[in-house]
């Protein structure tokens, strides 16, 4: 069952407003179904025309007369863009013969960036911004991500005291909010799991039989699927593609332009590993996580959540606070050839903050071998790193290593 209920603020409207007031064009990204419509409605401006190019007429009147339909308003929000693409040509030409500030926002349920002809018919006329799942502060109705800031704005020293000075604002479990998942209307609007089941289903069908065919042409669905279920049994794995196509007994070529389809319609998360030498970035393996835990565990079939989901809430929290930050943060993953690895290494300016997370009530010094080991290998970018738990204590698990409970952050 849903219920009604207020308006859920989103921890990007602030910086949403502000690249508006700048640029000609504001792109916000995301998987169907995050908020994108509810909040582009939400954006004040009397004179802003609001067309969802979901709506038949509006679509083909985008293909057949893209110019008169861009200039029925000073102002206009276009809703899902990715299934008419041809349109950004012409609000190209629009932006060229007239550029104000805010002349259009656009929202659409793929990564644009990913896109040719939309990221090169908008380079240097548009700022990007994505919208994740609902974070749990934002659940919670206070309108932020985590606060992953205080890490880089005070000193390490006045770590311990900054973190158990913050209120806890998620009282929940992890697993209650992993299963959930951050999509509204499952995570917010509904109260019964059996509901939640049958929208999750409805998801999957409508992304298989809609979205997908928007991007490309997918041969066998069925195919496609036992690929989002293998994928989603590998949360915070090591992307192997041809590992992962033997598993699913696909083509590797096929399998590899599945998961670019899932991730150019940001169901999937690469990250991207950790080196000092940034071209060496590129050799690495990427870890594999979801947009959203809720989805990854249906698909899976997974009714209890592992450390591993506790991870990709952490990294969708990262996520979602390196949207509002200014020169975007980059979050990446830290392995050594011998084993040593840090689940997350955040980088913003001259700092480092490598982060691990552990599902367990208690920290051992056993937990923090391989943040010492980052630590010792890269002394001069990070100072200090922090062990996210499920406990209770904030203290120091060990010389620079802060252990601080996952509900204080996020």
């Amino acid at each position: 069952m849903t219920s009604e209920k207020p308006y859920l603020t989103r921890a990007i409207e602030p910086v949403l407003r502000k690249r508006l007031g700048d640029l000609p064009v504001v792109v916000v990204i995301g998987a169907r179904q995050t908020g994108k419509s509810t909040l582009a409605q939400r954006i004040p401006g009397g004179d802003r025309l609001y067309v969802t190019l979901d709506d038949v007429d509006a679509r083909g009147q985008a293909q057949r007369s893209p110019e008169e339909l861009l200039r029925r308003a000073a102002r206009m929000t276009l809703d899902e863009v990715q299934r008419t693409p041809d349109l950004l040509l012409s609000i190209k030409r629009e932006v060229d013969r007239e550029r104000s500030p805010g002349r259009f926002l656009l929202t659409g349920s793929a990564n644009l960036h990913l896109m040719r002809q939309v990221s090169e018919s908008l380079a240097g006329r548009a700022a990007y911004l994505t919208l994740g799942p609902l974070t749990p502060a934002e659940q919670a109705g206070l309108g932020r991500s985590g606060r992953w800031s205080l890490f880089f704005e005070e000193s390490p020293t006045r770590w311990r005291e900054a973190v158990s000075s913050l209120p806890i604002d998620v009282r929940e479990p992890w697993e209650t909010i992993a299963i959930r998942g951050g999509y509204p209307i499952p995570a917010y609007h509904m109260t019964d799991p059996e509901a939640r089941r049958a929208w999750f289903d409805g998801y999957v069908q409508t992304y298989l039989e809609r979205d997908l065919r928007d991007l490309a042409a997918v041969d066998n669905l069925a195919d496609f699927q036992r690929l989002m279920r293998a994928a989603s049994l590998r949360v915070g794995n090591l992307l192997n593609q041809a590992e992962l196509a033997r598993d699913v007994g696909l083509p590797p070529s096929t399998a590899q332009r599945y998961l670019g389809l899932m991730e150019t319609s940001v169901q999937l998360v690469r990250l991207g590993a950790f080196a000092v030498n940034r071209t060496k970035r590129l050799t690495k393996s990427p870890k594999l996580f979801w947009t959203d835990t809720g989805l990854a565990l249906h698909l899976a079939g997974e009714g209890r959540p592992r450390g591993a989901h506790l991870e990709n809430l952490v990294l969708n929290d990262l996520l979602a606070w390196r949207e509002g930050r200014p020169h975007h943060p980059q979050i990446l993953y830290w392995r050594t050839a011998k084993g040593a690895e840090v689940d997350f290494v955040v980088e913003w300016g001259d700092r480092v903050l490598p982060i691990e997370v552990k599902s367990g009530k208690h920290v051992r010094i056993n937990d923090s071998r391989h943040l010492r080991a980052f630590l010792d290998e890269y002394p001069d970018l990070a100072p200090a790193g922090v062990v996210l738990y499920d406990g209770e204590d904030t203290f120091w698990a060990g010389e620079n290593i802060l252990a601080a409970p996952w509900r204080h952050v996020l």
